[in-house]
Parts: C-alpha cells; structure tokens; sequence
C-alpha cells in the first residue's frame, strides 16, 4: 500500500474533522452555517486528493468501495486506521483551539438516529461509487461537489436527529468532542458502516460492470 495514499487519507480526514470541530464546539460555533463550511473543506479534500488515494476520508466509504470491488480489501486496514487516527489528532487541535470546552453531548432517540446514520451514509457511499467508479462517470469534473453536497444536505436534514456525522471516524471524532455521547456512538458505526455496506451491494445491483479502483 503507497505511504503517500495513506497520509493523504490521514490528511483529508484530519481537516474534514478540525473544521467539524471548529464549526459546531463552542464558543463561536457557527449555528446552521457548519454544513456550508464542512461541505466545502470535504469538496476540497476530495479534489486535492482523488488522484492519490481515491480521497474516501470516511471507514464506511472504504468499505462501500470493498463491497463494489472498487478498493482492495487488504487496503481497507490501512486506510480506516489513518481515518480514525486523523480524526483523534484533529479533535484533540479543535479542543486546544477552541480553549478545551466542555459542551454537553446531544441527546438523541436510538432508532431514529440510527435509521438516519443508515440512510444518509448510503446515500453518500452511493454517490461516491456512481461518481468515482462508474465508467458512465469516468473523468467527471463534478465528482467533489456531488460528494460534498451529499454531506451538506444530510447535515441539514437529520443533523440534529443524530449528529449527522455519516463517518465512523467523524463519530469517534465527535465523542471526543462531547458532541455526543460515547454511550450513544455504537448508534453511528452500526448506522454508517452499515450504511456503506448496503451502498456497495446497492450499486452491485444496479450497475453490471467492472470497477475503476479508488
């Protein structure tokens, strides 16, 4: 596995979560502009880094890509080991940065939160497979925002359901954070990473074909 795919993963995943961070710990949390700010930063991530590690910044989407057939699951370690170490080390700057404040987590409703984790993972694992592995889409220019606007609208509509973080990494990120609870994150990995899976079998269905690698 290239070094350099690695620590591009790692360096994707650390601002996507510092902006998290930055945008919804208080103080000066940035209220219902967060989704804009983290939209743009995973639009750009994802952009500078397609062409090195197929930019996933997100365990489940490494496992939707496996599930495709898109990424190499002897990879799959290696990259959700740099994901979940760069949202460690980017909490632990947003904390530092924003004074080491101790907000209180959110409270959420178990099945609802879960049901949306589930289905606005899938559907961000399922546009990044349509537009980063297709042949239809092959060489898209647009493969960042359709990424990146997926978040922004999950964000939006479930956000305050269940923390709208869509990403094991960004999970773990955000109980770090007190954002939520660390009683309540299995809700997150089972919801995500299940998420990601369906994705992958979803696509596999629907499209017949060979696979671009991520």
């Amino acid at each position: 596995m290239p070094t350099r795919a690695l620590l591009m993963e790692f360096i994707g995943t650390f601002f996507l979560v510092l902006t998290i961070g930055m945008c919804v710990v208080p103080p000066n949390a940035t209220g219902s502009m967060a989704p804009i700010a983290i939209g743009a930063v995973l639009m750009v991530m994802v952009y500078a880094g397609g062409h090195i590690s197929g930019a996933h910044y997100n365990p489940a989407v490494t496992l939707a890509a496996v599930v495709r057939g898109a990424h190499p699951a002897n990879q799959a370690i290696g990259y959700v080991a740099a994901q979940v170490a760069a949202g460690f080390a980017a909490s632990l700057v947003a904390l530092f940065l924003k004074g080491n404040p101790t907000p209180s987590p959110m409270s959420i409703d178990l099945f609802p939160a879960l049901l949306a984790e589930f289905l606005f993972t899938f559907a961000l694992a399922f546009v990044v497979l349509n537009v980063a592995t297709a042949k239809a889409t092959a060489n898209n220019g647009y493969f960042g925002l359709a990424i990146a606007f997926t978040v922004v609208a999950g964000a939006y509509a479930v956000g305050g359901i269940s923390g709208g973080a869509f990403n094991p990494a960004v999970a773990v990120s955000l109980a770090i954070m007190k954002i939520i609870k660390w009683a309540d994150i299995w809700v997150h990995l089972v919801g995500s990473l299940g998420g990601g899976a369906a994705a992958g079998v979803a696509f596999k269905m629907i499209v017949h074909e060979k696979p671009a690698t991520i």
